[in-house]
């Protein structure tokens, strides 16, 4: 099975016309939500598979809804295993959060940091990997409240990642935006993430709603200090195939190639720094 690496960015299906006939080769992969091209047909449908033919697919879930109190649905994530089947991909991500409770809620909620939690997600977890016969990998989530707090949310991922055996998307952004929220370090919240278990990476810009308030809204460019705390994130741990988030006030293909761009050249410049090439 292929591998992502590089630099990726989001397909969406409001950009089809400006992306095809021949997708821009900068984009190492593209990620999508299974949930928004399992159910299509059509030309929507005819210009994901020439979308497919061409370049390496990933996914990012919205609706897995992975520590909600609802029963996982069996039958969406057979579907989902045979759209990762049908296309070879290599990964399915979703969020450590979730989005549902008798019925789907149309936001990430923030799981409680309890031991209880965490064994309640891992057991989840491993009903997943057993369905879609593949590692899931978890994201770090943005949160604005905390609920029945008995560990820190590094402490919680930590527990998670340990005790289900998934892997972690790192979102940069999401630990930018929580560490000016709840008031944390930063780049002590990645010194303290187990490096083994990163496979994958977000960036994204967001929203200063106040000095101490930040929103996460994928609707922005992103921001010096995100810049530089993904290449933090690289020099602590390793190079990880980074994705950028832009999911509306989306601007010409170009402005998002741009920064593109700007993922690999830190890919670059970290990696030739951990060979010592000047």
């Amino acid at each position: 099975m292929k591998t992502i690496k590089g630099a990726g960015l989001g397909l969406r299906r409001e950009m089809l016309d400006e992306l095809l006939p021949v997708l821009p080769d900068e984009v190492d992969f593209w990620e999508v939500a299974p949930e928004n091209w399992i159910p299509l047909g059509g030309k929507f449908n005819e210009d994901f598979e020439r979308c497919a033919r061409q370049a390496q697919l990933s996914t990012h879930g919205l609706s897995l809804s992975i520590g909600g109190p609802d029963p996982l649905d069996h039958r969406f994530l057979k579907a989902v295993k045979h759209f990762l089947d049908r296309y070879n991909i290599p990964l399915y991500s979703e969020h450590l959060s979730y989005c549902g409770a008798q019925g789907h809620m149309y936001d990430l909620m923030p799981i409680p940091f309890t031991e209880e939690a965490v064994r309640y997600v891992a057991d989840r977890v491993n009903v997943v990997q057993d369905i879609i016969e593949r590692p899931l990998v978890l994201e770090n989530v943005s949160y604005y409240l905390t609920a029945h707090a008995q560990m820190t949310e590094l402490e919680f991922i930590n527990s998670v990642l340990s005790e289900s055996g998934c892997s972690l998307l790192l979102d940069v952004n999401n630990v930018y935006v929580n560490s000016i929220n709840h008031r944390y370090d930063p780049k002590a919240f990645i010194d303290g993430l187990p490096g083994n278990k990163i496979v994958y990476g977000h960036i994204a810009g967001h929203y200063e709603e106040a000095e101490d308030l930040r929103v996460d809204t994928h609707g922005a460019d992103v921001i010096e200090e995100v810049w530089a705390l993904l290449a933090y994130a690289y020099r602590q741990h390793h190079v990880f195939p980074t994705l950028l988030e832009r999911d509306f006030n989306i601007p010409p293909l170009e402005t998002l190639l741009q920064e593109v761009r700007r993922i690999k050249s830190i890919q670059q410049q970290v990696m030739n720094e951990q060979v010592g090439v000047a």
